[in-house]
């Protein structure tokens, strides 16, 4: 019986091979589209799930500033792991992480600069699954000299060789040994760190050979007794079935700092669990997964997309198919027996789509990875892969044959025969409510497509208060710092360096802030953080930032107690008259002598914070270079020139700003990318449904038009005709998209402190752009069936 079913839908398929090639087509699109939309979701809600003590980890992070400044430190003090784990019951065990930037790292003759450097306890490899696979489990670093890599980091600079025990060198002269090695991290972890160190070394280094002080008068013994260094990623291992209240953790946590620092408070602490760090922010608010519900909802609405074709088109022809039905029904067939004969075609069809769609993702998804830096393999083995597959491969199945096979298989068989069957008001009703649909979805995608990219052209071309073109940027060595007025001019000798400062700082990316400030007039309750910008003397006029009150620097002895502020600050401060008066940052007591007009030094996401400049050449470490887009190579070939006589054969590591600048939004513009790829083909996919509905209403009209051709209508009031009753509905649809559109866009742009405004002409833009594609869609086969030959036309149509 099944293999008869089978047979019979292999026949029509044949014996309609227009109608089966669109819905082939529309279903390999649609769950090609869909599937790749709805792996990258997973892999988004995946992150860190791979942890087998995941659901007991927390972060821990400190909620410090007061207005403008307010802001969540996700990088606390070293010692609240130290006392949570001693006088914390519920805490089992803490880690504690701090990042490096990059450094050059050597082998023999291989030397590359590396990024994922991190100083973290040997908890690290317990508390996560991040087991060694060489060395000594229990004690993957038996002293500060000792250092654990990556398999990738080994295969890199050893080969074939055993890693452990061999000795490399950090930077200029540190010598570390491997002590062991632990797999590449899985694509979904939130941890990339490819060569850690122990943070006893870093103590050792910074609290006990360098004595670390914050006034040059008392030392503080060790990282556990600084109560100031915000500077490490904490998490907290709680102990296996204990009842997780995070507030009473949180109220600990801010006693034991409280207690240690009672200047501090209120200090209010925030735990997040590990989980959810990678799409949501500390405080629980969005980091990204609206984002991922966006991206769900938008590959589910593709799915029913390619479905709608599908369900339109098998009700659209099914009167073509009423004396067929009706003929088996007198035979015998039950309405089961039908109802199975219809379901065999959509399931042939489906799976004929499904072949072509797993083909077409695995030679696409290099491309797709590429595209959306991902790193998603179709892993035969992985079960996640085939569950988020199966499920949608059987739920858009069910979407898309139901409905038709019920409808097909309940005419009237006398009815039929006699020509008097109808599909009914309620099923056409039914089938331009989908229609309606499909059109809306593409429109707000296409809005959503415009306003985006309007936004990425207000970040591209926003002015940030300062000249970030043709600026090379490079980071000056310890032993280059005392050298930079023998630097400089050796490099303004090349007519291509057209400017040169130093700062203390990324200006881009930002850096340092503190909240260890005073000032006449400070209110008792304020906490304001400010961003420090150490500077010499000409970094103003390089930049081109503007003074709109008082003076800069002039680089004289009296400057190193002098501040420059921006308008931020200015107002936060509740300053009148800002030139002056007193300030007080850290241990530096001074003068406030400037006002900087406001600038961006973080990612336009965030509002401009408070600023504060102090002129200290000594702590001014980045290098920033002027030139042009045409002398760029011949500046940088100086600028090279001038780091080998200083690091020998260390890589010369160097940036431009305004690519820095992108980086920022490298993941907004990958939204972008992937809103105008979707929305396209949605259109595209919604276009193929409405040629294959145009076609088969120009065929089933045939007779009409011949008989009106006959009486005398024009071709173009034929082609009226055919397209009018589709332009109705994607009006209705224009219409419907517009609202859910602004909604849905106005909510993805409060993400950003800095915005377009939403105006009438994306709508008008969008409503336009999908009505000409929809006219030029139909116009295809109107235009065809009005210039057909009227005689043949009523020939063919009695």
């Amino acid at each position: 019986m099944y293999k008869n079913y089978l047979k019979t839908a292999w026949r029509n398929i044949l014996g309609n091979k227009f109608y089966a090639s669109i819905n082939v087509a529309g279903l390999t699109v649609g769950l090609v589209v869909g599937l790749f939309m709805l792996l990258w979701v997973q892999d988004e809600l995946s992150y860190d799930k791979f942890n087998s003590k995941a659901d007991n980890i927390y972060k821990i992070g400190i909620v410090g500033g007061t207005g403008i400044s307010k802001q969540i430190f996700n990088n606390i003090i070293a010692p609240v792991a130290t006392f949570a784990k001693r006088e914390v019951p519920e805490v089992q065990d803490a880690v504690r992480i701090m990042t490096l930037g990059n450094a050059p790292f050597r082998y023999k003759d291989k030397v590359f600069y590396e990024d994922d450097f991190a100083f973290t306890d040997a908890s690290y490899f317990t508390v996560f699954d991040f087991n060694l696979i060489k060395g000594d489990k229990r004690h993957p670093f038996p002293d500060n000299s000792s250092i654990v890599i990556t398999e990738e980091m080994a295969n890199k600079y050893f080969g074939k060789e055993d890693p452990i025990g061999k000795v490399v060198t950090l930077g200029q002269d540190e010598q570390l040994k491997v002590t062991g090695v632990i797999p590449n991290y899985p694509a979904n972890s939130s941890f990339k760190y490819r060569i850690l160190m122990p943070l006893s070394r870093f103590n050792d280094l910074a609290y006990i050979k360098n004595k670390k002080s914050y006034d040059n008068k008392t030392f503080i013994s060790s990282m556990d007794a600084d109560w100031s260094m915000f500077g490490f990623q904490t998490y907290l291992l709680l102990k296996p079935g204990t009842t997780v209240n995070t507030t009473a953790l949180e109220k600990k946590l801010q006693a034991i700092h409280e207690r240690n620092k009672p200047e501090d408070a209120p200090v209010p602490y925030l735990s997040q669990p590990l989980l959810k760090m990678h799409l949501y922010k500390a405080d629980g608010t969005d980091g990204g997964i609206s984002t991922v519900r966006t991206f769900g909802i938008v590959a589910l609405m593709i799915l029913v997309i390619a479905c709608i074709n599908y369900v339109n088109l098998s009700t659209a022809r099914s009167m073509l198919r009423a004396k067929e039905v009706s003929m088996r029904k007198i035979i015998g067939a039950n309405k089961f027996q039908l109802f199975m004969q219809f379901m065999a075609e959509t399931t042939l069809l489906f799976v004929i789509a499904a072949i072509f769609a797993f083909v077409l993702m695995f030679v696409l998804l290099p491309y797709y990875n590429q595209f959306s830096g991902k790193q998603i393999a179709l892993s035969l083995s992985s079960y996640n892969i085939w569950a988020c597959i199966l499920v949608t491969l059987l739920g858009t199945l069910a979407a898309s044959s139901i409905y038709p096979a019920l409808l097909l298989s309940s005419f009237e068989p006398l009815k039929a025969l006699k020509g008097r069957v109808t599909i009914g008001i309620g099923n056409a009703a039914f089938r331009r409510v989908l229609v309606v649909l499909q059109f809306a979805v593409s429109i707000v995608l296409i809005i959503g497509t415009l306003i985006i990219g309007k936004q990425l052209k207000y970040i591209r071309d926003k002015n940030l208060g300062y000249d970030k073109e043709n600026v090379l940027s490079f980071s000056m060595r310890d032993d280059m710092i005392p050298h930079y007025d023998v630097i400089k001019n050796e490099l303004q000798k090349n007519p291509a360096v057209l400017g040169i400062t130093r700062a203390g700082r990324d200006i881009v990316t930002g850096g340092s802030s503190t909240g260890n400030t005073d000032w006449d007039g400070k209110p008792a309750n304020s906490n304001m953080w400010f961003n420090q910008i150490y500077a010499d003397k000409d970094l103003l006029s390089f930049f081109k930032m503007k003074i709109i009150d008082g003076a800069g620097f002039t680089g004289a002895v009296a400057d190193s107690a002098h501040f420059l502020i921006n308008e931020t600050a200015v107002k936060e401060m509740g300053l009148k008259n800002p030139i002056g008066k007193r300030l007080r940052v850290q241990t530096v007591n001074g003068t406030i002598i400037g006002v900087v007009k406001d600038f961006h030094f973080a990612s336009i996401h965030k509002q401009i914070e408070p600023a504060v400049f102090q002129y200290n050449p000594n702590n001014c470490w980045r290098v920033y270079l002027k030139t042009t887009g045409r002398d760029a190579q011949s500046a940088i070939a100086s600028a090279q020139a001038i780091w080998k006589q200083y690091n020998g054969d260390i890589p010369f590591n160097y940036t431009f700003l305004d690519e820095s600048y992108k980086k920022q939004y490298t993941d907004d513009q990958r939204t972008g990318s992937l809103f105008n790829m979707f929305s396209g083909i949605a259109i595209v996919i919604s276009c193929l449904g409405l040629f294959g509905l145009a076609t088969y209403s120009a065929q089933v009209k045939t007779r009409e038009i011949g008989i009106r051709k006959v009486l005398g209508a024009s071709v173009s009031r034929i082609i009226g005709l055919l397209a009018a009753e589709f332009m109705v509905l994607i009006i209705i649809a224009i219409v419907i998209a517009i609202p859910v559109g602004w909604y849905a866009m106005n909510a993805w742009l409060q993400d950003f402190a800095y915005k377009i405004n939403i105006t009438w002409v994306v709508f008008v833009l969008a409503g336009g752009g999908a009505t000409l594609i929809a006219l030029a869609t139909i116009s295809i086969q109107s235009v065809k069936a009005a210039i057909a030959n009227p005689v043949k036309s009523l020939k063919n149509g009695e």
